[in-house]
């Protein structure tokens, strides 16, 4: 099982080359289980039994269900779909070296650049075509070798083995054929979107590398794959949100674009996106907002550093996660991370439940961690709220590895978690498993 699981894993990220694509999968995924799209510019009807879900931007989706009865609150788990990646600059801009066409680029978040050399790179993203009088977005997936960033020979550049820096704008344009290959490479472009070229008004792409995902190691131990931060969150909470059994709570899972920026785009964690659709539910459901929030809580799920096996010197001395021993709760006194006391006691509750092991992580003393949307989240959303994530290796690398166990429990962890609900009694925090509940309903009924 666990290895069909992560073969569906591998499968997901290979059709999910961009936020876009993410979310256009997700939205597959949600449609067969029953659950039908809102738009944000109509009303929304929502009653008891509704299971629904909202993109914005194409790129960020929100899918909740609502309970029976009067909610508890909200349980949410969110993740982050974008990654690390060259973004093309505008169409119009392919330049030549020579003989050679190549295609200027940006770097999108921040990328472990050597590992995008010399690997076949495909192009996808999404257009905006002129269709008459208005105006429509395509998603575009070459599915093709396109590109390529070549590595300069030892014999040319012998201090290559001696840490050299990358420059962006000369060591990383990538190669698409010759002088005449700009012309064949736009109309490429114009025929995946399904549109003359002339038709096109404005394009966001990216390149990504076309390795493809593996299970590997001398028991199958390991995944191996472009994007697993934080693709692996994405659907391993995806999974977890439609395997839930009913709770008292509103379960909603969060994909959010552009955490590797800041999250402060309009579709990013740090926008309004999740506070509206809250909102809105309560409206819906004639609902106090304050107190459902009260009673809510958020997981922000984006993957962990392993202990690394040729440098374990940068992990702190205590707390290093290794793959394949569980979920990762990460802690940071500058609250980078946001998990605190009472926040990590829920969560490690809900694990124990679940029967799925739990790690902690921090960063070394000395040296600076990242952040997720966890933290920015908080601004538009105040709740009880923690970071977990799974371990990798590789970090922000073309080609990622974690452990193939680990999917397994973060699926477990977040099927337990959209199950339960969260009840508080003054400094009394009561976790009910909404599974059980209507199992002793159920089990009543049929003695009855």
């Amino acid at each position: 099982m666990e290895n069909d699981i992560n073969r569906n894993l591998l499968a997901f990220i290979e059709k999910s080359p961009t936020a876009w694509h993410t979310a256009e999968n997700l939205t597959g995924l949600l449609r067969a289980a029953g659950y039908r799209e809102l738009r944000e510019e109509e009303e929304w009807t929502l009653g008891p039994g509704a299971r629904c879900f909202v993109r914005r931007n194409a790129s960020s989706l929100l899918a909740f269900r609502i309970p029976q009865g009067t909610p508890a609150g909200f349980m949410m788990m969110a993740a982050h779909n974008d990654s690390p990646c060259l973004r093309l600059k505008e169409l119009t801009t392919l330049g030549s070296a020579g003989v050679y066409a190549q295609v200027p680029v940006e770097r999108y978040g921040g990328m472990l650049l050597s590992t995008w050399l010399d690997r076949p790179l495909s192009v996808a993203g999404r257009v905006v075509v002129r269709e008459g009088e208005t105006l429509r977005e395509r998603l575009v997936d070459l599915r093709r070798d396109v590109a390529l960033i070549p590595n300069v020979a030892i014999h040319m550049d012998r201090s290559a083995n001696e840490g050299k820096a990358l420059d962006l704008k000369t060591d990383m344009l990538p190669l698409i054929g010759g002088e005449a290959s700009a012309e064949s490479f736009r109309r490429l472009i114009a025929e995946a979107a399904e549109a003359e070229e002339k038709d096109i008004v404005s394009a966001e792409l990216q390149f990504y590398p076309r390795t493809l995902g593996r299970v590997w190691g001398a028991e199958d131990e390991f995944i191996s794959s472009p994007r697993l931060d934080d693709l692996q969150c994405v659907f391993s909470c995806a999974q977890g949100f439609l395997q839930a059994g009913e709770s008292d709570a509103v379960p909603v899972f969060c994909a959010f674009d552009n955490e590797e920026v800041g999250n402060t785009t309009r579709q990013g964690a740090g926008a309004d996106f999740l506070a509206r659709t809250l909102e809105r539910i309560a409206i819906c459901l004639n609902c106090s907002l304050p107190r459902l929030l009260a009673q809510s809580f958020l997981v922000s799920a984006d993957n962990a550093h392993a202990v690394h096996p040729n440098h374990p010197e940068y992990a702190d001395p205590v707390d290093r996660p290794e793959m394949n021993k569980g979920v990762v709760i990460k802690f940071n006194a500058s609250q980078r991370y946001i998990t605190d006391a009472v926040s990590a006691a829920v969560f490690r509750e809900i694990c124990r439940r679940a029967e799925v092991p739990v790690q902690r992580y921090t960063n070394r003393a000395d040296l600076a961690g990242g952040w997720t949307l966890g933290h920015v989240s908080l601004g538009q959303v105040a709740v009880r709220s923690l970071d977990a994530g799974l371990a990798q290796l590789a970090m922000h690398s073309s080609y990622e590895t974690a452990g193939a166990q680990d999917t397994v429990w973060m699926i477990r962890a977040a099927e337990r978690f959209f199950s339960s609900s969260l009840y508080l009694n003054g400094e009394t925090l009561t976790i009910r498993d909404g599974r059980a509940a209507c199992d002793a309903a159920v089990a009543r009924t049929a003695a009855d």
